[in-house]
């Protein structure tokens, strides 16, 4: 089985969402051959809290707009660290650059097949290290200041 069209126009929409409000390494997975519940994933994440809830606000807003669609179930808003929007063809994942980091859920699905997303969503991969990247050294120069 491999997803729908419609799973497809859900994950397309919801990346492109995701990266026009600046989601950092956003990818897609065909989950349908090892999961019940739905057909695909889309992993996205922040390097902050407030950004993680407007990346969700968006996606949730721009299916609602654009598509008719609502989410079943929404988890995780309160501390928006790991925001989960399940809309039953797709469940879209939305992280803090640590939480992204720490639970790895590309590990988990990486032997299911990529979805394609628009060029804008593509771009957005590497980002969460390269934001690491300048943070580590904006804190090291701080660190330089200081002594």
């Amino acid at each position: 089985m491999t997803a729908t069209d419609r799973s497809i126009e859900l994950i397309k929409t919801a990346a492109q969402a995701a990266a026009d409000k600046l989601a950092h390494d956003i990818i897609a997975y065909d989950v349908s051959d090892v999961l019940s519940i739905t057909d695909a994933f889309l992993l996205a994440s922040a390097p902050n809290d407030r950004q993680v809830k407007s990346i969700v606000d968006e996606i949730e807003e721009r299916l609602s707009k654009e598509l008719g669609v609502k989410p079943v179930r929404r988890e995780g808003d309160r501390e928006a660290r790991w925001v989960l929007l399940d809309y039953v063809d797709i469940v879209v994942h939305v992280q803090h650059s640590e939480e992204r980091v720490f639970y790895a859920l590309e590990r988990l699905w990486k032997d299911c097949p990529e979805l394609d997303l628009p060029a804008d969503a593509k771009a957005t991969r590497g980002k969460t290290a390269e934001h690491s990247k300048l943070r580590a050294e904006e804190d090291s120069a701080e660190l330089e200041e200081l002594r």
